[in-house]
């Protein structure tokens, strides 16, 4: 039986996680996780040039993962769903978990070559 091609919702999905799938903007969303944050803040944070910064948000912007807000003369972004904080602890469960399963396999690997 074919497979049928995916619908509009894996698509949606897909790319929401495509948006995720770079590590500044990783970086960027647990920064955020914690609260609001400016372009010069979030730049401060992680060591890098404005540009990228907002380069970074755009994608996030453009996704509906983060949002931004007018304070004056700055815009501060934040998570647009707090569920994006409970996704990336959930991840960071499976992560661990993972390192955890890797761990076991390294010190079973330091047995069996001691044995040798």
């Amino acid at each position: 039986m074919p497979a049928s091609p995916p619908g509009p919702l894996q698509v949606f999905k897909a790319e929401f996680f495509k948006a995720l799938a770079h590590p500044l903007r990783i970086r960027m969303l647990e920064i955020l996780a914690a609260g609001g944050r400016t372009v010069q803040e979030l730049q401060d944070a992680l060591g890098i040039e404005q540009p990228v910064v907002s380069q970074q948000l755009a994608v996030l912007r453009s996704k509906n993962v983060v949002a931004a807000r007018k304070e004056g003369t700055a815009v501060r972004y934040a998570l647009r769903d707090p569920a994006v904080k409970e996704l990336l602890a959930v991840a960071r469960q499976i992560f661990n978990n993972q390192f955890i399963g890797t761990q076991s396999m390294l010190r079973e690997l330091r047995r069996e070559t001691r044995r040798r």
